[in-house]
């Protein structure tokens, strides 16, 4: 058989196709996925109020989550934060950021981030408060306490 000619034909396949939709998939998911919502310490046992809502942020987009527990500590994705750096530290991006909108906002004007304080049901208030005039110290005027609605916590 020496006139023979048998060739093995190799099919190989286009992966272009392929890797253009994955790509174009993984782009999509980075895109939707929500940061927010790691921010949010589970662990913490918001108070229970009848009349609690979701936070109105009138607008504006940018909040500033401060998870606060039991013993007043600042978390920040489950780490510990001290609070007057931490405070500090978003106060100086949130005004770099404000300043790109609004060009005459000055140091020590109200900033237009919302701080959203999510404290443990067992936070004294006397560390709550501390929290909170830090915040005012640093510019952040709008807040927003969590909670929980009564109905929400008799679901679960």
């Amino acid at each position: 058989m020496s006139g023979s000619q048998y060739r093995e034909a190799s099919a190989e396949p286009n992966l272009t196709p392929m890797l253009d939709m994955v790509f174009q998939l993984v782009t999509f998911f980075m895109l939707v996925i929500n940061f927010k919502a790691a921010q949010l310490d589970m662990n913490l046992k918001l108070p229970v109020v009848g009349s609690a809502r979701p936070v109105d942020t009138k607008g504006q987009q940018d909040l500033l989550v401060l998870n606060i527990n039991a013993f007043g500590q600042l978390t920040v994705y489950n780490t510990p934060k001290d609070v007057e750096s931490y405070i500090a530290g978003e106060a100086q991006s949130s005004f770099l950021a404000a300043r790109q909108k609004n060009p005459n906002l000055q140091p020590g004007d109200e900033l237009p981030t919302t701080v959203v304080i999510r404290a443990d049901r067992a936070t004294p208030f006397h560390l709550l408060n501390r929290v909170i005039k830090a915040c005012q110290e640093h510019g952040f005027r709008n807040f927003s306490l969590k909670a929980m609605n009564k109905r929400a916590e008799a679901e679960s």
